[in-house]
């Protein structure tokens, strides 16, 4: 199912760190969702339990993805991709092996759409539209 949803440009709806195994965790993401006075600070991130992808989708629908950054990781094996969804209040990241294929795909319901990437190491520090930032360390 996620592997053939990101081939078409899609992503599932509910908040979760999607593998193309179609297994998947809960993540807590806090974003702003609307004008926030905290805007340009750290974005709260916590993964969780595992969930049933099938019902995930079912209950909670599709989207279709809007990439807006596709970059090279430093070490040279893979990509990271973000963006978002037809809502201003959704964003993705996604974690692509050399060859451009899904290795994870993160979708966060209220975390506004991440626009940027930079590394530090083999750490990313995306940024969102609000300009608040979400490190993953490392990237895997």
């Amino acid at each position: 199912m996620i592997q053939e949803l990101w081939q078409v440009g899609e992503m599932p709806l509910r908040d979760g760190l999607y593998r193309p195994d179609d297994t998947g965790l809960e993540l807590h993401v806090e974003g702003p969702g609307a004008y926030r006075p905290d805007a340009g600070q750290p974005i709260p991130f916590r993964i969780g339990e595992p969930f049933d992808v099938a019902q995930a989708i079912d209950e909670h629908g599709i989207d279709q993805v809007d990439t807006c950054f596709e970059s090279p990781l430093p070490d040279g094996s893979g990509w990271m991709s973000g963006g978002g969804g037809g809502m201003g209040n959704i964003g993705y990241l996604a974690r692509l092996d050399a060859n451009r294929s899904l290795r994870w795909i993160a979708v966060m319901f209220h975390s506004n759409p991440f626009v940027s990437v930079r590394y530090e190491g083999m750490s990313a520090v995306v940024t969102n539209d609000w300009g608040n930032r979400l490190t993953l360390e490392p990237i895997l």
